[in-house]
């Protein structure tokens, strides 16, 4: 077979995806502030941090939260910056399937996806309209309302719903949303930050802010370096999801650059605003913190507004101000579920492309505005499908009905954290996958592009990266509950196994016939 002659390229973006093995199908309108703005609204650290709270507050408490946040972001950032480099040297809207697929050689492509992430950002803002309502409707009074499980369904699938539709606009409108997102979360942080502490009454001291422990947490554990452990997940939650700059590289210009750019300026920026709103959040925390996590308190259980309602009624006689600071939260948490969406959108786009997903011809469509359209409501219809309640059952059936009943029950905390866990734990473990690859067996053949760490210093982020990833592996797969049953069982292993499981398993039975990795279209159409 004789090879095919590529067509000059009208410009350095369109040449290099050329060299890689495609035609440049969506449209590039995306500058280096645009692509940020897409991973830092992603990340969202309004969002992260405030429906995390509890996780946090419950499992370490405050010193577990500020310390263990400054140790994420140290490691974190080693994460990022490997991303960064091999996102430099491989800009497409793939991003860390494609990069696993190309630096692990092809016996080692495989397709993996994760929609978790917009199930639980989405129905978190579902579940935060539903506290802000129960507290605008009296039930500090004894009243409110209080919605069942199944109209949380339907607010989630409205949200849903909006998400698609704002994603299915051309790319400069959809970037307009991003760069709201720096600005609302932004100067979100920055009205937090003064309006909280100025309004709490009774604020705790920095002794209680960066060492008290909670181990009146209710969930038999004492052990204050178990307990630290377990409260990281709320911190390497909230710095997660800024693998979206390298998924819209393609629409990115300058991409080699700028995408690994808009991921380390992600990372940098949000781990300062989010250590400082963390930090100010915690001053409204009253050492009464069953009280806070207590289901039968004013919010439902949901620290955070309980916090923010009792600061502006002890203040004004009326917690409405606390209403208003989630109402600036929710918005952020909107923003952050849109650009979800985005994310997913690409990845299925690429996945599609290379035929490694069933009906690929479907979901690889773009529309006349050059936006993967079918690939949009594809991502859309998968998130609102994990959270629709599943019939118990036995194995893995009955991980699934946990996970499911976790995004719809507000009072399951230990449900909540191994929803949260398997989300935090399966990204980390694919972003961890080409880094791995990248300092083992394309140790010498990697070829670095613009943005690169160096050969010596980029082997030892590299590893570093690697062996954090797999300390907290196992660290968020320990039980988070005792005495260990049934209804407190961490399931991330199970979950997390059980797809890694299915994944080899149809690897090796079937896809390894027929699907090879990324597949060349430059010669196509």
């Amino acid at each position: 077979m004789g090879s095919v002659e590529l067509p000059v390229a009208d410009d350095a973006d369109r040449a290099r995806l050329q060299q890689l093995g495609y035609r440049q199908e969506l449209k590039r309108g995306l500058s280096v502030v645009s692509n940020f703005a897409f991973s830092f609204s992603l990340i969202s650290v309004l969002t992260g941090v405030t429906t995390t709270y509890n996780t946090g507050l419950r499992y370490g408490g405050p010193a577990s939260m500020t310390l263990g946040w400054l140790i994420v972001a140290l490691f974190n950032g080693c994460v990022a910056l490997s991303m960064a480099e091999i996102c430099s040297a491989y800009p497409t809207s793939g991003g860390l399937y494609y990069w696993s697929a190309k630096l692990s050689g092809e016996d080692w492509a495989s397709l993996a996806s994760w929609w978790t992430g917009t199930a639980s950002v989405d129905f978190s803002l579902a579940q935060l309209i539903q506290v802000m309502v129960l507290l605008g409707t009296g039930r500090a009074n004894g009243g409110g309302y209080m919605a069942s499980k199944y109209v949380l369904l339907a607010i989630y699938a409205a949200i849903l719903v909006v998400h698609g539709v704002i994603n299915s606009l051309p790319i400069q409108r959809l970037s307009w949303l991003g760069k709201l997102g720096v600005f609302w979360n932004t100067a979100g942080v920055f009205v937090l930050v003064i309006l909280i502490p100025a309004v709490a009454k009774e604020r705790p001291g920095m002794e209680f802010i960066f060492t008290h422990f909670n181990t009146d947490n209710g969930v038999g554990i004492r052990d204050r370096a178990y307990i630290f452990a377990m409260g990281l997940l709320m911190s390497q939650y909230s710095l997660l999801g800024y693998d979206t700059s390298a998924h819209m590289t393609e629409e990115t210009k300058n991409a080699d650059w700028n995408g690994p750019m808009g991921i380390v300026a992600s990372v940098a920026l949000a781990s300062v605003f989010g250590w400082v709103y963390l930090v100010a959040l915690t001053s409204a925390v009253t050492d009464d913190i069953p009280y806070l996590l207590d289901a039968g308190n004013d919010a439902g259980g949901y620290a955070v507004a309980q916090a923010l309602y009792d600061a502006f009624r002890r203040r004004f006689g009326s917690g409405a101000g606390g209403i208003v600071c989630l109402g600036i939260v929710a918005v952020a948490v909107f923003i952050c579920g849109s650009t979800n969406v985005t994310s997913d959108s690409r990845m299925a786009y690429a996945f599609s492309r290379d035929g490694a997903m069933p009906f690929s011809r479907v979901w690889h469509r773009v529309n006349r505005h050059e936006v993967p359209f079918n690939a949009v409501w594809f991502s859309v219809a998968v998130a609102f499908v994990i959270a629709l309640p599943l019939p118990d059952g036995g194995g893995f059936t009955r991980t699934l009905a946990n996970l499911s009943s976790c995004l719809q029950s507000l009072g399951s905390q230990v449900a909540f954290q191994a929803m949260v866990s398997v989300a935090t734990t399966g990204l980390y473990i694919a972003y961890a996958l080409p880094i791995l690859f990248r300092v083992t067996t394309a140790r010498e053949s990697f070829v670095p592009g613009p943005f690169h760490l160096g050969r010596r210093c980029s082997l030892i982020v590299g590893w570093v990266a690697v062996a954090w990833v797999a300390l907290l592996t196992v660290l968020f797969s320990l039980p988070v509950a005792y005495p260990v049953a049934e209804a407190n069982f961490n399931y991330t292993p199970v979950a997390v196994g059980g797809v890694l499981l299915l994944s080899v398993g149809a690897w090796v039975l079937h896809a390894r016939f027929w699907f090879h990795g990324p597949v060349t279209n430059v010669a196509a159409g």
